[in-house]
């Protein structure tokens, strides 16, 4: 039987195709666009994840740092100081793998130090000094398409041969560039980046060809739509922590598509629609993380 593509970070192998991983966020920022200011207390972040690892998620990833419209950008010392504050008190509690949102290198190395198994890289550009450290802890890269850059997501992209081509040929080229640096390509995830520089018709055409965005059929695939922009355009709901029922219907969609890795800000039906879609979608087998 042929062996099944994995997605490397650290001590964690993540067996692809058979099952869907759900990453379940926490940000500890107080202006998020969703949840900011719930859990950016140590003790509150804490019982947060305590309760999104019971319900089952497969990766915590922890931003520090909004991306959101219009958020201030903290500074790379500022950034730092919130990451140490709240890796501290998770010290000791992670039984699933860490992914850091951060674009900024030494933010990147003290994670990558202090427990962090994977780096997610918002920025939309290529970091051959992040690569070179990822690869030196044998660490994950998700890599976003993100022509905004740090500065949130209001700037709109410009794609003469399509949407779905363009973020193809992007991941591509993050591909060749980053494996240059010594990273693996089963250490590389690709985000195409929903609601980032793209309208919201070309966000529903990522959706609908989400499988023609991997750079390797084997590579691993990250959506992450919850709550977005996009989802109160379709359903009308301008509340953004109401929309998890349209954050299911795009992530099952992307599941059918091909994605290996959601990433939710509710873990329950995060996990339940990914359970469901995996019944219909994967081939039924027993597979799940296991430490190298």
């Amino acid at each position: 039987m042929k062996q099944l593509p994995e997605f490397l970070c650290k001590k964690y192998q993540l067996p692809l195709g058979n099952r869907t991983y759900v990453m379940g966020i926490l940000n500890y920022t107080p202006d998020s666009f969703s949840d900011g200011g719930l859990f950016n207390t140590p003790e509150q972040a804490l019982k947060h994840v305590i309760e999104m690892q019971k319900t089952g998620i497969d990766i915590l990833d922890l931003g520090a740092n909004s991306t959101r419209p219009g958020a201030v950008i903290l500074s790379e010392a500022d950034e730092l100081e919130r990451l140490k504050e709240v890796l501290d008190i998770l010290k000791g509690h992670l039984r699933i793998p860490l992914s850091v949102d951060t674009f900024y290198p030494a933010c990147a190395e003290y994670a990558l130090n202090h427990g962090a198994d994977i780096i997610n890289d918002v920025s939309g550009i290529i970091q051959p000094d992040l690569g070179r450290l990822t690869a030196r802890f044998n660490a994950g890269l998700i890599v976003m398409h993100n022509p905004c850059g740090i500065h949130g997501a209001d700037f709109q992209g410009c794609y003469p041969d399509g949407v779905v081509s363009h973020v193809n040929e992007f991941f591509i080229h993050c591909r060749e560039a980053y494996m240059k640096t010594g990273i693996p390509a089963e250490s590389l995830c690709y985000d195409p980046g929903i609601g980032f520089g793209k309208t919201p018709e070309e966000n529903l055409e990522l959706i609908r060809n989400i499988r023609l965005l991997k750079p390797d059929p084997e590579c691993c695939l990250l959506c992450a739509a919850s709550r977005k922009r996009l989802i109160g355009l379709a359903s009308g709901e301008k509340n953004a922590a109401r929309r998890d029922p349209g954050t299911v219907a795009i992530h099952t969609l992307a599941i059918a598509g091909g994605a290996d890795i959601i990433r939710v800000h509710d873990a329950f039906s995060g996990i339940q629609g990914a359970r469901t879609a995996d019944a219909i979608c994967r081939i039924p087998a027993k597979t799940g993380i296991s430490c190298l």
